[in-house]
């Protein structure tokens, strides 16, 4: 696979056929927006935090758990522009990319932290690959490792894209289609598969 260039990138954003053609919408400015072998992606307005207080712990073998009660360990919350979000040392909280993005089939992409938000102990955590064929809003894992509250804008530079094309043509096939927003977690679709490594209840 090879890293898209800027001029590259322009390319696949002009392409003909819309199936083919790379979106990224919207484009606010394009001259802040593109690197010379990346997309810079603003900070949406939700974000879904941790409610440390609400349950002990969180354990995906426990079936009734993922059915009802996973997101009772997250609030979603939506800021306004120009209102500032806290993110506190060693909290983790679910953003996403202000843009909608639409990958066409031979393109995947990374997403990388900014190494100014990075020297200040901003940290992009899991989770940054992004399949060919993907469309929506790019769900962002943020963990402040520093040792004073961070404050994020909605519509700032958060994190960039490195595109690569694939030496085939691939679909996406995930469980977060079409997002516009941060995503809960969803484990139910590997209950099943991954119930032989899961304690017996029975047991005990």
């Amino acid at each position: 696979m090879s890293v898209l260039s800027r001029e590259r990138i322009i390319e696949f954003m002009n392409k003909e056929k819309i199936e083919e053609r790379l979106v990224i919408t919207p484009l606010i400015n394009l001259d802040e927006s593109l690197d010379p072998s990346s997309i810079n992606v603003r900070l949406g307005n939700e974000f879904i935090i941790m409610k440390q207080q609400s349950f002990p712990i969180l354990d995906i073998s426990n079936k009734e758990e993922l059915s009802q009660r996973i997101e009772k360990y997250q609030d979603k919350v939506r800021i306004d522009f120009q209102e500032g979000f806290v993110l506190h040392p060693n909290h983790l909280v679910i953003g996403s990319t202000f843009e909608y993005i639409g990958l066409p089939d031979n393109l995947m992409a990374y997403v990388i932290g900014k190494s100014s938000w990075g020297r200040m102990g901003l940290i992009i955590a899991t989770a940054t690959k992004v399949d060919p064929g993907f469309k929506g809003c790019i769900t962002l894992e943020f963990i402040n490792e520093g040792q004073v509250p961070i404050v994020l804008y909605p519509g700032i530079l958060i994190a960039q894209l490195v595109l690569h094309e694939t030496l085939g043509k691939s679909k996406y096939s995930g469980r977060y289609s079409h997002p516009t927003g941060p995503q809960f977690p969803n484990f139910s679709k590997d209950y099943e598969n991954w119930r032989f490594w899961y304690p017996d209840p029975e047991k005990y």
